[in-house]
């Protein structure tokens, strides 16, 4: 096999969207925890491509920044897909190695898919286009390949544009495209738009390469790769793509899933040997969780790091700058934001840690919280190791509960408590002896005497 040349990546990416009816520009809604546009490039990456162009619209400065550090090119004028490759001219100026054509809104390309593409480049017969095909269950939309008795590829003809012969074949164009740069850009100023848009299709190009005497090739990949992303239902279809994939890695990873279909990851999800995640759990961005970690059911993370042997749920949140140390507990209904619970700790029942530390072996009662924010700021609460704070506390940042220290159940601390003291914030509890039985039957009275009055009769 030749040497590999030398590569580019054009992504273009300047579709609103409106088939999504969003806002968002197309190439920015998320899979797995982030815009579809930051799969490819992820995959690209690994091909440590020279120069990586994403073309955009003007005004999408969200997508700009999602692709950092991209080259940008703007396609002012929507006039097709050939005309946006044109635009990253100036960007791939003196390039003379194979130019990758992708698209945003196609995040699913394996990698191997595209080194294939970029070893048929290479190959002796030098062919100007390397098109990626596929076979559709329905074709029906695509546009289809029509290749010479030598397998080579002669054109690219868009559906709308194809005879009823040429609509009856099976393998159908991608849209991805490995490219010789040294004529690209010749080839992509020669186009004509005199076909049913009215817009210059880049599909034009293997043609207009073979009316030069250059050959073009085409290299099949699998459709569930090549799903191109243009509706909430299609993306929903690649969630599910993404997701059986990223679970299948914390299964081979160790992990014991015992409902797989119910537990959602994020692209960057952790998980750690002999993990045991129950149904209905959810990872956001940035978690990572180390092994032999234990989380029940209905529980969600994002931006959280769990140590080994740490117990989370059922119904634990633990939300970004959340820590949760060695055999640590968190308990149903617990949540947890920008706090450290050290080894060992418990938080089992219905509590709030924010900005707080819970030192090595305390144990936090149920419905306690930290009163972090007081409209304006927020501060820190420290809860020292050993210490035990009762049922419904209310910690008022900044405070420190000391080494040791207990607080008495209902308390609502305001005022740092020493190490081994006992802290109690509480009324005087007043008996009155005999006050509930005399009560009842006064209320009992009541009701006798306005049963024995008289009903009013009608009109009266």
């Amino acid at each position: 096999m030749s040497q590999l040349p030398e590569v580019a990546a054009v992504i273009l990416a300047a579709g609103k969207g409106t088939r999504m009816k969003s806002r968002l520009p197309k190439v920015m809604h998320p899979l797995a925890g982030r815009p579809m546009v930051q799969h490819l490039l992820a995959t690209v990456a690994q091909l440590k491509p020279s120069r990586t162009i994403v073309v955009v619209a003007p005004g999408m400065e969200d997508v700009a920044a999602a692709v950092a550090p991209a080259e940008i090119a703007f396609q002012s004028e929507q006039l097709g897909t050939g005309h946006a490759v044109l635009m990253a001219k100036d960007a791939l100026k003196d390039f003379t190695g194979t130019v990758l054509v992708l698209y945003g809104d196609t995040p699913l390309l394996r990698l191997e898919t595209l080194q294939a593409l970029i070893a048929a480049r290479a190959a002796p017969s030098n062919p100007a286009a390397v098109v990626l095909g596929f076979r559709p269950a329905d074709p029906a939309r695509y546009g289809r390949l029509v290749t010479a008795p030598d397998g080579s590829l002669d054109a690219i003809v868009e559906a709308k544009d194809a005879t009823p012969e040429q609509l009856k074949i099976s393998l159908v164009n991608s849209g991805v495209m490995a490219l010789d740069g040294v004529i690209l850009f010749d080839l992509l100023a020669g186009l004509r738009n005199n076909n049913a848009q009215g817009e210059y299709y880049l599909t034009d190009v293997p043609a207009a390469a073979r009316a030069r005497g250059r050959v073009n090739t085409v290299r099949e990949g699998d459709e569930a790769e090549l799903l191109g992303i243009d509706s909430r239902s299609i993306l929903a279809r690649a969630e599910a793509i993404v997701q059986k994939g990223l679970r299948q890695a914390a299964l081979d990873g160790g992990a014991t899933l015992v409902d797989p279909d119910t537990v959602w990851f994020s692209h960057d999800t952790k998980i750690g040997k002999d993990v045991l995640i129950e149904p209905n759990v959810f990872f956001g961005p940035d978690v990572t969780i180390a092994d032999n970690v234990v989380i029940r059911a209905f529980s969600h993370f994002q931006g959280a790091h769990v140590a080994s042997g740490a117990t989370l749920g059922p119904f634990a949140r633990l939300r970004p700058g959340a820590e949760i140390g060695t055999d640590a507990h968190i308990g149903n209904f617990v949540e947890v934001k920008n706090g450290r619970i050290e080894a060992g700790a418990k938080v089992n029942h219905l509590t709030y840690i924010g900005d707080a530390r819970v030192g090595a072996g305390a144990n936090v009662g149920a419905g306690t919280i930290t009163a972090n924010y007081d409209g304006f700021r927020k501060s820190h609460t420290d809860i020292g190791a050993g210490a035990n704070i009762g049922s419904n506390a209310v910690l008022v940042a900044p405070v420190k509960i000391g080494d040791g220290a207990i607080v008495g159940a209902g308390s609502v601390i305001a005022r740092d408590v020493p190490a081994d003291a006992l802290a109690i914030v509480r009324a005087e509890q007043v008996h009155k002896d005999g006050w509930a039985a005399a009560k009842r039957a006064k209320e009992k009275a009541l009701k006798a005497d306005a049963a024995a009055r008289p009903k009013p009769t009608k009109g009266s």
